[in-house]
């Protein structure tokens, strides 16, 4: 990012940056470049097995930027919500990615997918939990972590510790602020992306946090006018191997292996779960984009399109009988069935 962009992300004038904050320096993280990164350990392949419940086994580098070695204390500042790849997001999530190498995420992005998104969301202590703070421990810097549960504009709680502990309280709080549970599935989803999610690699999550409600063979619109790009750092990756389930990946690994597994993770999530069979894929629900991304591009990524201004948002509002539900700010409530199908329960 340049200056001017991360002044933009900070929400700080370029004339603050040059007085206020001159004596502060911000580093861009360069998690593909080898030269930046040091290897702090590898996670063996029976101690992976013993993490992921058995589904892998295999030795997992641990890299992060070299530079957090030249510093005395690590500050860790992030909020806490249900995360569709650990369960919860924050405490040591946030030393992976945030100043990790491709290897670790790679790894427990897919270790996620493999799960699937309805049985990770919104739970606590799932494998992948397990393996990034196993990852964490690596990074010998002390660390002091501030975990905030926010609600709208407000604070609803503030821990500080190690990043593990306040992880811990933090996720409790946000289980209950974070999760509203609905009696039954709904046929239609219009789920309103703010303009924070600028592509749909972070818009997806208003996929992943409504896929619990959504019944089956219904529809989820990521309305989002704002968002032009697929993904700038992963797009030409998205775009040859499209969006799909889980296991159109998994029945044709040896075609697909070769691609990062963040970014297959990725795809699975946002496609959500479905078969494939006899080289026939079939989605549980199908996921709409109804944003900048034209029709042609939709189809070439395998999702569905519609032109945003043909949507009416009020048109969708307080129509929850009629099986039609609106979430004008989707991406951080988690929503969950009251009685969830098997499929949506943690393993």
């Amino acid at each position: 990012m340049s200056e001017a962009a991360i002044c933009r992300r900070l929400e700080i004038s370029e004339s603050e940056r040059a007085e206020t904050y001159r004596r502060i320096r911000f580093f861009n993280h360069t998690w593909n470049d080898a030269s930046a990164l040091k290897r702090v350990g590898v996670i063996p392949a029976g101690e992976i097995s013993r993490l992921s419940n058995g589904l892998f086994a295999m030795d997992v580098p641990v890299d992060v930027n070299r530079m957090v070695f030249d510093y005395d204390q690590i500050i860790i500042i992030g909020p806490v919500f249900p995360h569709e790849v650990v369960g919860f997001s924050g405490g040591n999530k946030y030393l992976f990615p945030g100043i990790a190498g491709p290897e670790i995420l790679n790894f427990f992005h897919w270790l996620g997918a493999v799960i699937t998104t309805p049985k990770i969301i919104g739970n606590k202590w799932t494998p992948v939990r397990r393996i990034v703070d196993r990852a964490g421990s690596m990074v010998t810097v002390p660390k002091l972590c501030f975990c905030m549960v926010v609600e709208e504009q407000g604070l609803a709680g503030l821990f500080a510790a190690a990043p593990e502990s306040a992880w811990d309280g933090a996720s409790d709080l946000s289980r209950q602020r974070h999760i509203v549970y609905e009696e039954k599935p709904f046929d239609t989803i219009l789920s309103c992306a703010p303009k924070m999610y600028d592509e749909v690699w972070t818009g997806g999550k208003c996929m992943y946090k409504l896929e619990p409600v959504l019944a089956d063979g219904g529809e989820l619109i990521i309305y989002a006018p704002h968002i032009s790009e697929v993904c700038v750092a992963h797009g030409k990756v998205i775009e040859a191997v499209g969006y799909h389930c889980r296991d159109y990946f998994l029945k044709q690994w040896d075609k697909f292996k070769h691609h990062p597994w963040g970014v297959l993770a990725h795809c699975a999530h946002v496609y959500g779960l479905g078969t494939f069979e006899n080289g026939v894929e079939k989605p549980r629900a199908r996921v709409t984009l109804a944003t900048q991304i034209p029709p042609e591009m939709c189809k070439r990524i395998n999702l569905g399109y519609r032109r945003p201004d043909s949507i009416r948002v009020e048109d969708f509002a307080n129509c929850e009988d009629e099986g039609i539900l609106l979430v004008p700010k989707a991406g951080e409530t988690l929503f969950r069935l009251k009685n969830p199908p098997a499929w949506a329960c943690e393993s």
